[in-house]
Order: structure tokens, then C-alpha cells, then sequence
């Protein structure tokens, strides 16, 4: 028998402004045409400029997704880091568009139906995680009751959250002449992350005390957790998959640098700094506006947007 996990001691109401969002992630590689012909050619972003440093992607004028360059290194499996980025896109039509880029360059492609979501995971050439999301909470909803965590149909029906997607029915949304695009919509945002960590109850702390997220869940027989504001679907997500004594990529490799949370005002900010401090984390000043390092040595950057 499972035995019920509770989630009274984590779940809570968001301490930050519903209109905090997730900004630009930063995400080292080792070669730059290797990057684009995933993150441009398949994902769908705009390569907006260029430097000697970085490649900044994004849609229209926003950038959503930085590629630092010099890496010598892959991602190390089973390290800290990041798991994936969620790129969110607004139309269903969006994420078939993603596929067919997918399928006509032979790129490995997860497309996995949560039921209040429809996502495909892939990866590039470096192991940086990817995840393009389409939202749909009005197919069900996921909680936890009397009788465990759920994720159930409108109509009540049980559902396992990790079934495959119809792919007949996902490239239906084109039509039958389609007209297929190289590039993402106008609406395309950063809709969350999932990063690895080594403890569950730390980033929780850290993320929901401290940043000020919602406490969602920590599912301990799967190994995460996860955080939001006051609507679906998650903004945080994090587990211990890749073990206890994981540790972050070592210098030269690929990977997570930071990412940024996006607070509407200096209160917001400042409370951020305040509510850091309380629990012990790092939190320092910089020309940005807050930097801090979760428990597991992930990057946050807290700025002012």
C-alpha cells in the first residue's frame, strides 16, 4: 500500500506579486552552429544578437534563452544543475509547428500528455534539458486528497500525467495544407524551470521562504518538488534524481549558469533580500539587482522588470 503523502506542511499561498515572472536563462555550450541548429532551428527562437560571449535568442524583441559560449564540456550526468527549461507557447498549433521542426531534422523528441499540459522534451547537442509547453488546465487537474496525489480528468477520470501525446492529433492542429514556420509566436515566455538539487526540504525552504513562491508539493517517492504563484502551472520545479552527492558541473563544462526571477517593483526586491537573509542564503547586491545561490549552488538572479 502507498502510503499518503501530506502535503499540509508544504503547500502555502505565494509571498511574491502574481506578475513576478521567469526572465532570460543563461545556459553554457560548446559550440555555437551546434546550439543554433537546436535552440533556432528546431526550438523556434530568433537569434535577436550576438558577441563574442553570447548568443541571445528569444521572440520578437524579448530574450528569453542565453547561450554562453567557450564550454569546453558536454553536461556531466548526475550533476546539479539544470533539468530542463520550460519554453511555454500560447496556441497548440505552436507546439505541433515544434514537432514537425523536430521530426524533419531527426532531432530525439519525448512528447509526453500531463494531461494539464501537453509538453515535448528534448535536448542539445550539449544535454541542456528543453521542454516546449503547451497549457491546458482545462482538461483536468492535479492535487492531493484523502486517497494520494491525483491527477484526474474534468470528469473525474484517472489519469497517469505522463502519457504519451497523439501525435496524429498534435499535427492535426496544422491543417491539411500546412504552412509550416521556422519560428516561434509572439506570446512564447519562459514558463518555468526544473532544476536538480540534493535535497528536497532545503529548496523547498529556499524557494518558497525565501524567494517566495508558492509551496505546491514535494512528492518524496518520486523525488521533487514543486512551486507557483496563485495559478497553473508550476514556475519552480526541482528533484534529487541525479543523487545525494551530486555536485555542480565542474569549471569548463556545459550547463546552467543562472536564470532570472522578475519582480514588478524595489518593495518586491527588497523583501526578496530580507526574506533571504532570514533563513541564512546568500544574498548580495549587484548591478542587476539580487544575486543568490539556492542550497544545491544554482544561480538566482532577482531583478527588477
Amino acid at each position: 500500500m502507498i502510503t499518503v503523502e501530506s502535503q499540509r506542511a508544504v503547500r502555502s499561498a505565494p509571498i511574491l506579486p502574481t506578475t513576478t515572472r521567469l526572465g532570460a536563462v543563461r545556459i553554457a555550450v560548446t559550440s555555437r552552429d551546434r546550439a543554433l541548429a537546436i535552440w533556432r532551428d528546431v526550438v523556434g527562437l530568433e537569434l535577436l544578437s550576438e558577441d563574442a560571449e553570447a548568443l541571445h535568442l528569444g521572440v520578437g524583441l524579448t530574450e528569453l534563452i542565453t547561450l554562453e559560449l567557450g564550454a569546453a564540456h558536454p553536461v556531466r550526468d548526475r550533476s546539479l544543475g539544470l533539468y530542463h527549461v520550460a519554453i511555454h507557447v500560447p496556441t497548440r498549433a505552436a507546439l505541433a509547428q515544434m514537432v514537425v521542426r523536430a521530426l524533419q531534422r531527426r532531432v530525439r523528441i519525448s512528447p509526453t500528455d500531463h494531461l494539464v499540459s501537453e509538453a515535448v522534451y528534448l535536448w542539445d547537442h550539449d544535454n541542456n534539458g528543453i521542454e516546449i509547453t503547451f497549457e491546458t488546465p482545462w482538461r483536468g487537474h492535479i492535487g492531493d486528497g484523502e486517497d494520494g496525489f491525483y491527477v484526474r480528468t474534468v470528469d473525474g477520470t484517472p489519469h497517469s500525467g505522463r502519457e504519451a501525446i497523439d501525435l496524429d492529433d498534435l499535427l492535426g492542429e496544422l491543417g491539411e495544407k500546412p504552412v509550416l514556420e521556422p519560428a516561434m509566436l509572439a506570446g512564447t515566455r519562459i514558463g518555468h524551470i526544473h532544476l536538480h538539487v540534493n535535497d528536497l526540504e532545503q529548496a523547498m525552504r529556499y524557494y518558497r521562504d525565501g524567494i517566495g513562491y508558492g509551496g505546491l508539493f514535494i512528492m518524496r517517492r518520486f523525488g521533487m518538488g514543486d512551486l507557483g504563484l496563485d495559478y497553473p502551472p508550476h514556475a519552480i520545479a526541482f528533484n534529487i534524481w541525479s543523487g545525494p552527492d551530486a555536485a555542480q558541473q565542474p569549471p569548463g563544462h556545459a550547463g546552467l549558469r543562472h536564470f532570472h526571477v522578475v519582480v514588478p517593483d524595489q518593495a518586491t526586491l527588497d523583501a526578496v533580500r530580507t526574506r533571504l537573509k532570514s533563513i541564512g542564503a546568500e544574498a548580495a547586491d549587484s548591478n542587476e539587482g539580487l544575486v543568490s545561490r539556492d542550497p544545491a549552488g544554482n544561480l538566482v538572479k532577482v531583478v527588477i522588470g
